[in-house]
């Protein structure tokens, strides 16, 4: 049955104005962002069959352009997910910018869950912060493969002082999902700590994003 000939309780749009986003399922919220199913098939049914294919929503939202050529797909919804997600870490990084990031630690961790969690490589990035520890400017520094990301120090201490920063935060993910600090994390940390020392920019804090979890070495005495 088609979704307007559904009580209007029970149709996503509705339901989303009446109760608020968090009241619908995974399949309603795609169906919102769809608009339609195909024949024989409403957006709801679209997003089940979806979300049953993939495996999940974060299988959803991870997959590639070209998963979507198949019948039932397109590249139209695939389009619309990529720019809701985008959406999503442009509100987080815009959430950094309204005050000092020490004071606001879970949208820190928030933004960097959004912007790394899913990498299937590793990535360190900086966050530069000006002398109130605002946010400067969120760069990716170095990729990696699976197994590591490769980090020059002198890189580093040139584009914080590009950025005009007189602090950093540092981040990485894993993408084993899992967010302990290593060794080698340790080890680059302190190489990075001292080469900044040397032209009077702090380091705050280095934070390892894992499956929806960031390690903060500062908490763990680490700094």
């Amino acid at each position: 049955m088609p979704i307007h000939h559904w009580p209007a309780n029970e149709r996503p749009r509705e339901k989303l104005l009446a109760q608020g986003a968090a009241a619908l399922s995974d399949g309603e919220l795609l169906a919102v962002l769809f608009g339609s199913g195909f024949q024989g098939a409403s957006a709801v049914d679209l997003g089940r069959q979806l979300l049953g294919e993939f495996g999940g929503l974060r299988a959803l939202l991870q997959s590639p352009a070209a998963e979507w050529r198949a019948p039932r797909r397109g590249a139209r919804r695939f389009a619309l997910l990529q720019a809701a997600l985008e959406l999503a870490r442009r509100h987080y990084a815009e959430a950094l910018r309204t005050g000092p990031a020490l004071e606001a630690p879970q949208a820190t961790r928030s933004f960097l869950v959004a912007q790394l969690r899913d990498r299937p490589h590793e990535v360190f990035c900086c966050l530069h912060l000006d002398n109130r520890h605002r946010l400067i400017a969120f760069d990716e520094l170095f990729r990696g493969t699976i197994d590591g990301a490769s980090v020059h120090p002198r890189e580093v201490v040139k584009q914080a002082l590009a950025r005009n920063a007189a602090a950093v935060i540092f981040a990485h993910n894993h993408p084993s999902g899992i967010a302990e600090p290593s060794q080698a994390d340790e080890l680059i940390t302190s190489r990075l700590r001292e080469a900044l020392q040397l032209v009077d920019i702090r380091v705050l804090d280095h934070l390892v994003v894992g499956d929806n979890r960031c390690v903060s070495f500062a908490e763990r005495g680490l700094l």
